[in-house]
């Protein structure tokens, strides 16, 4: 693709070019010769490329939604909005995105829910290409960049403009494929060397701020602004719930003012629930997440659509409840009593059941599991899957 033929591209939606060429010349590639593979993942210089805290899966399991808002789909609608604070400048379509310099991008990915997936090949364009292309340029008070999603919850997510620049980029297919819908078609941002959380699927609006605001994770549970998985930034304290919110929500009798809160439902964060016998077995839609429920007398207990991510269960009695549609990525359920629990259609990305730790690598697996049953599971990775086989709770995946 000549360098004029670019202009055309964003000359279709901004103000007319000032010095484009000039500033696109380097480093940019026709159309159809795409770009030599350049990991940009600082990790894959690493002797060990596992983060700490992390697993390796040859699967990439779904996080979080599985389907973007249905008007996103139809690439011919598929606009990016461009924004100036609340002003809008500009906005792209899918062909228009497809014509810019395309290149690859090989990397690993690193789930803050604990799984790493090596060598995943996308293909799309760098945001710096896009964001330093852009007529005029980048507005000069520009600080932040926001990326919002079309998703139910409104998902949304911000960086640094340096980070943008030096690490971002828009993708549309992975592994030479388009994108599926579930991870993020028509378009996504993918950030290599953050945890994934902060790579957005279904983008639809790239937006310049002064100054910065918190995505959707670091807005309800607490997830680090910066979420770099070298660093282990998986969570950031000032999001944590106070002791004293914690001990007076284990004494209620009733959770509905949780479940119904003005804005949604209220969210624990790092609650420390050890040796904690509720006084309802209804928390049916409860938002408990990164809890320590080590030792607790759980049994018969209606956790069904709640969210446990990260929870910690040793020790914990939970024989008989029910947890069908909980989201349990990263929970730990390794020493709990599971008799005749019953687990379907669960979120179980890098949740654990047993795991191989210490010196003498001794697992460590369930305490008992007589009766349990683990029924569609999404998510879930080799390790766990062979080891609830082996112990007849679930069938072998389809």
């Amino acid at each position: 693709m000549k360098l004029d033929q670019l202009n055309e591209v964003f000359d279709l939606f901004f103000a007319p070019s000032l010095g484009l060429n000039e500033r696109l010349a380097q480093g940019l590639t026709e159309r159809g010769k795409t770009a030599n593979a350049l990991p940009m993942a600082k990790d894959l210089d690493k002797p060990n490329r596992l983060p700490p805290g992390q697993v390796w899966t040859t699967r990439f399991p779904v996080v979080g939604e599985r389907a973007s808002c249905p008007n996103t789909l139809d690439p011919e609608q598929w606009r990016l909005s461009i924004l100036h604070e609340e002003t809008p400048i500009g906005a792209i379509g899918y062909d228009q995105v497809l014509a810019l310099p395309s290149e690859e991008l090989v990397c690993d990915i690193h789930c803050v829910t604990g799984w790493s997936r090596r060598d995943t090949c996308f293909e799309g364009v760098r945001l710096a290409t896009l964001l330093e292309g852009l007529p005029g340029g980048i507005p000069a008070d520009t600080r932040f960049v926001r990326f919002a999603a079309s998703s139910s919850r409104n998902h949304d997510t911000s960086t640094s403009l340096a980070l943008a620049l030096e690490d971002g980029w828009l993708v549309y297919k992975e592994d030479g494929k388009p994108l599926a819908p579930e991870h993020g078609f028509p378009m996504r941002t993918v950030f290599p060397n953050r945890y994934f959380y902060k790579s957005l699927k279904w983008v639809i609006s790239l937006q310049f701020l002064k100054d910065n605001r918190l995505g959707f994770w670091e807005r309800t549970t607490g997830y680090h602004q910066e979420g770099r998985p070298w660093h282990e930034e998986r969570l950031d304290a000032l999001g944590f719930t106070s002791e004293a919110e914690c001990q007076a929500f284990r004494l209620l009798e009733d959770f509905e003012t949780y479940r119904h809160g003005k804005e949604g439902p209220k969210v624990i964060v790092r609650g420390d629930f050890r040796g904690w016998n509720p006084a309802s077995r209804n928390l049916r839609g409860l938002q408990l997440k990164l809890c320590d429920f080590t030792g607790a007398c759980l049994k018969g207990v209606d956790l069904r659509g709640a969210n446990l991510t990260f929870s910690r269960f040793d020790q914990a009695d939970l024989r008989g409840a029910l947890l069908s549609d909980a989201d349990l990525e990263g929970c730990d359920f390794c020493g709990a009593r599971m008799d005749d629990t019953l687990l379907s259609r669960n979120q179980l990305s890098a949740a654990r059941f047993m795991e191989t730790a210490g010196p003498s690598n001794t697992p460590r697996t369930l305490q008992s599991w007589h009766g349990m049953k683990v029924i569609e599971p999404l998510g879930l990775l080799e390790e766990q899957e062979a080891y609830l086989i082996q112990i007849g709770v679930m069938s072998p995946l389809g």
